[in-house]
């Protein structure tokens, strides 16, 4: 289960991924571009009477904003039922009747964002409804954008799933996964939404069940019909099952959540991420045992207290199988004036992938050592420049002696990550660089070996044009069926909570000498 905090750290990520998306799609679904092309979003909360504060968070991309800014919350359409203030850890705010003003910075909500808590009032009624309305302007200057965020009370429920749900497997092995919920309050549940995140694949597509894969991550989302009464516990049908992958790194561990929704809050939810790349299952229906009959009710509903209906999926992967991870260099051929591509990176050998997020496995990242003599003039958005063994500036930044990359796309056996570095030709016959990997263990992070650490190494050499040397921008072999070639496109999102929570899959760096 996670915590109240946790959850709220999710809820400013997760405003923060839907600009991510949104400035990535053509149509954006929950952010909104003014006319000025500012992009700013704040997502609406349902609450209810006893039920848990819920946040609104304010997000503006910093493009086209003034850095010092000062935002007003006009809350009079809601503090008949409703109770907005700034969260326990927003700073800046003060009130001034229905309004709150709250000095900021046009980085700080991009990065942080402006959050508020809201909670409904004891003489709220469900289907009261109003609008937050945010002004944003330049500090004692005139307003640049305004943006809404909807704040409606709804019929609380109170649903209430296990903890943990934990087994072993072995790579290849399905098993069953009889995730439920219960509903623990006084109403009715009258539909229910599950969101699976989860390392392993479903075992079947169900055709109540839309489906995405993103990094690695497998997405699923089904919908259940069936009221679930009060006191009544439902789980799923005997058909729902998770296949580990047949090239697990064994022994590893995989995670998992699995989190119920009532539709109203699953729609909240989804105002914050993209819709695009779902995939409907084909296969029947997913069922809930025992069910009800459907009862279709106009009154939306929203759960009570959402931090209790997920599960933690935790499977552990027996056997013995890890995988050898090659660096690949370049010999290139070259001239002093000359601009030469350098595509360099390294070969999943397999039989293991690598770069996933479970703890056992491990994560590959690679140290490249510019030769003597050649300039970089444009170094891949993967590659951040520094010195010994510590990155120091921003990615992709040129001119650089010492990079440090990272890959966050899980790569397979057959698998290539390509980093391609342009460099300038200043002069010849200087010291070779080099592409030296360096893997670490998921969860703890410490340095460990692969199968071959002999081949963790490879050199750049840049000859005299006509000399020896290759001389086709590196021998790296790209895999047609490689899932770790398409540069910079990272892990978008791995949905880990309720309400509209998003968490941006980012790793750090780290190299460990």
């Amino acid at each position: 289960m996670l915590t109240q905090s946790a959850r709220r750290r999710l809820a400013r990520l997760g405003v923060a991924g839907a600009l991510v998306a949104a400035s990535a799609v053509a149509t954006p679904a929950a952010a909104e571009p003014a006319s000025d092309g500012v992009l700013v979003h704040a997502n609406d909360a349902l609450i209810a009477v006893g039920g848990v504060q819920r946040y609104v968070g304010l997000f503006a991309a910093a493009d086209g904003l003034p850095e010092v800014l000062t935002v007003t919350v006009e809350r009079s359409a809601v503090t008949g039922f409703a109770t907005v203030v700034p969260a326990e850890d927003t700073t800046g705010c003060t009130a001034t009747g229905t309004v709150l003003s709250c000095a900021t910075t046009a980085t700080r909500l991009e990065n942080d964002g402006l959050l508020l808590a809201v909670t409904a009032k004891g003489t709220a009624e469900p289907g009261d409804k109003g609008d937050l309305v945010f002004d944003l302007r330049q500090k004692d200057g005139p307003s640049v954008v305004t943006t809404r965020a909807t704040v409606e009370v709804g019929a609380g429920v109170d649903l209430r799933a296990q903890d943990l749900w934990r087994t072993t497997a072995a790579p290849g092995e399905t098993v069953r996964t009889p995730f439920g919920v219960a509903n623990v309050g006084d109403t009715t549940v009258r539909e229910t939404v599950l969101l699976l995140s989860t390392v392993p694949a479903p075992a079947r597509r169900h055709g109540n069940c839309s489906y995405r894969e993103l990094s690695g991550d497998q997405l699923t989302v089904c919908r259940f019909a069936d009221e679930i009464p009060p006191g009544a516990a439902v789980q799923l049908d005997d058909s729902a099952g998770l296949r580990v992958a047949a090239d697990s790194w064994a022994p590893s561990t995989q995670f998992g959540w699995a989190l119920w929704f009532t539709p109203d809050d699953y729609e909240e939810f989804t105002a914050s991420l993209p819709t695009d790349g779902w995939q409907r299952g084909a296969g029947r229906d997913l069922e809930l045992v025992p069910a009800t009959d459907t009862l279709a009710r106009s009154l939306r509903q929203t759960d009570r207290t959402p931090w209790d209906n997920s599960t933690r999926v935790r499977i552990d992967v027996t056997g013995d199988q890890r995988a050898d991870v090659a660096a690949t260099g370049a010999h290139l051929p070259g001239a002093v004036g000359a601009t030469v591509t350098a595509r360099i990176g390294y070969v999943n050998n397999g039989p293991a992938m690598i770069n996933t997020s479970g703890p056992g496995g491990i994560e590959t990242r690679a140290r490249v050592v510019v030769p003597d003599g050649v300039t970089v003039l444009t170094a891949p958005e993967q590659c951040a420049p520094g010195t010994g063994e510590t990155p120091t500036g921003t990615h992709g930044e040129p001119g650089g002696r010492i990079y440090f990359c990272e890959w966050h796309e899980v790569t397979h056996k057959g698998d290539a990550v390509v980093l391609p570095f342009d460099l300038r030709v200043d002069e010849l016959g200087g010291a070779p660089g080099a592409v030296q990997l360096r893997h670490y263990e998921v969860a703890e992070g410490e340095r460990v070996a692969d199968l071959n650490p002999k081949n963790d190494s490879a050199p750049l050499v840049i000859r005299a044009a006509g000399g020896n040397g290759g001389g086709d921008g590196g021998s790296l072999p790209i895999t047609g069926g490689s899932t770790g070639l398409v540069a910079g496109i990272g892990g978008l999102l791995l949905a880990a909570g309720v309400g509209g929570y998003v968490l941006a899959r980012r790793r750090s760096t780290r190299f460990v000498a």
